[in-house]
Parts: structure tokens; C-alpha cells; sequence
């Protein structure tokens, strides 16, 4: 009687979600070492962030950057991350904004919102930059050194001014790609509201190339580019400066109006 009783109780704790067993609730697996990701979360959207953790467990990236992104939203990704999916990542924050409407807190106390990036590898040389000019709402870009492949790689994250402020995002971009130019090797992820052949963007063209190599600025060219939004447009991207794409996808998401996409990079 005493050897069932245990048996049942422990088979019971197995199966308890809330047991203190410590284990995931999925397997654990590894990231893809060579793999980056961007994504916007989409704010307020109040969605969950067990589900938002999912979906980039998913596709496991060794770095994410997330833009349109509240602290507390990304300490609750990372947790879900390690304790459901077993994927443990470090983060930096780019924080524009404080800003309660967006991410909550108390009205002495507002939550941050901006960019952040997530890297299983520690990262260093973190910077944080808001743009002279946001537009509408404050942006910025931040930048940290960090491990993709086995390689060191300086990688950018930034979100561009709203639709309808074309030249605000044209001396954005310009500040960006400044500071980009410095390195030799660099990953551009971000939200850059604009479409591949929109002016603005030429600064970064002539630096960089995007993760899908049939995707090019030209007006002819740019029909091929798949689109990273709800409403079917490219404004997701991937850049890459001395780096050679090695495959991306698009993955349409529930839980926000933009599209996931990560880009698995040579870096022989």
C-alpha cells in the first residue's frame, strides 16, 4: 500500500504544470546557432506573452531584436522562454519612451518602451541612441556586439518614424547607416516602415543587402520582396553588411500585425 501510494503521487506531480520539478514544459532544445530574428511585437496589442514566447521558440534564433516592446513584456518572454522551451537568452534594452499608456505602471513610475535584443551569447559594447528627430512618437536604434554562428557580429534593432513621415525616416535612417558604415560586419534588424524602394531607404541599401536575395530596391525588384505585415507590406527587414544570407523565412503570426522573420547567415 505504501509503494502505491508513492507511485501515484509521483506520477501525479509529473503531470501537475504547477510542479516544483523544475523542468519544461517542452523538451528542451538548442537555438539555431547561425540564425537572427526581428519582430514587432505590436503595442497595445495585450497579447499573451506565453504565446509570443512560443512562437519564437519556435524558430529558436540565436538573436532576436523586438521592437514596439515593453520591459516587463520582455522579462516575461525571456522567463517563459527558459522555463517552457529551455531557451535561455541574455537582453539589452533600447528604451525610447516611458510611457504608461503603452506598458503600463504606475503614473510616477511608467513602463519603458522601445527596442530590445535578445542573444543567447553574452553581449558587449551596448549603445542606446534616440534619433534627433522621432516624428510623431520618439525612436531610436540601439546596437551590441554578440556572438551569431560562432563569429562576433555588431547588431543593430530599430523601429523608423510612423507612415506618412517620409523624411523623418530619411535622416533616421541616414543616422543609422552612419553608424553602421563603421563596422565591417553587421546585421540591421528592424521595423523600418517603408518599403524596399522608398527613398529613405537608400542609405542603407548602399551599405547592406537584405537576408532574401531576390529582395532589391528597384521598383521591378521589389514586387518579390514577401511581405512582412498584416495589410501586405515589406517593412520588416534584415540587413546584412559583409555577411552572406544562408535562408529566411516569413511566418505569419496570430499575435501581431507584423510577421516574424529570421535569416540563417554564412559567416564562413
Amino acid at each position: 500500500m505504501t509503494l502505491l501510494c508513492v507511485v501515484l503521487v509521483g506520477s501525479s506531480a509529473a503531470d501537475d504544470p504547477h510542479s516544483d520539478s523544475g523542468l519544461p514544459a517542452d523538451p528542451v532544445r538548442d537555438v539555431v546557432a547561425n540564425r537572427v530574428m526581428t519582430w514587432n511585437l505590436c503595442n497595445p496589442c495585450e497579447e499573451s506573452n506565453v504565446h509570443r514566447a512560443a512562437e519564437i521558440a519556435a524558430f529558436a534564433p540565436q538573436v532576436l531584436g523586438v521592437q514596439e516592446a515593453c520591459v516587463r513584456d520582455v522579462e516575461a518572454i525571456r522567463e517563459h522562454l527558459e522555463n517552457l522551451h529551455g531557451l535561455v537568452y541574455h537582453v539589452e534594452y533600447g528604451m525610447v519612451l516611458n510611457k504608461r499608456s503603452r506598458c503600463g505602471g504606475a503614473p510616477w513610475n511608467p513602463g519603458g518602451f522601445g527596442q530590445a535584443i535578445l542573444s543567447v551569447a553574452p553581449m558587449t559594447d551596448h549603445v542606446s541612441v534616440e534619433y534627433p528627430e522621432g516624428g510623431s512618437e520618439d525612436r531610436g536604434y540601439m546596437a551590441v556586439t554578440t556572438e551569431v554562428g560562432g563569429q562576433d557580429v555588431r547588431v543593430f534593432n530599430t523601429h523608423l518614424a510612423q507612415r506618412r513621415q517620409e523624411s523623418v525616416r530619411a535622416g533616421q535612417a541616414a543616422v543609422l547607416a552612419t553608424e553602421v558604415a563603421r563596422h565591417d560586419r553587421a546585421v540591421v534588424l528592424g521595423d523600418l516602415n517603408a518599403v524596399p524602394d522608398a527613398p529613405e531607404l537608400s542609405r542603407l541599401w548602399a551599405l547592406a543587402v537584405d537576408a532574401d536575395p531576390q529582395c532589391h530596391p528597384t521598383r521591378t525588384a521589389a514586387g518579390s520582396c514577401q511581405a512582412t505585415t498584416d495589410w501586405q507590406s515589406k517593412f520588416d527587414y534584415v540587413f546584412l553588411r559583409g555577411i552572406t544570407p544562408a535562408g529566411h523565412r516569413v511566418h505569419a503570426s496570430r499575435y501581431s500585425d507584423h510577421h516574424q522573420l529570421y535569416a540563417d547567415l554564412d559567416l564562413a
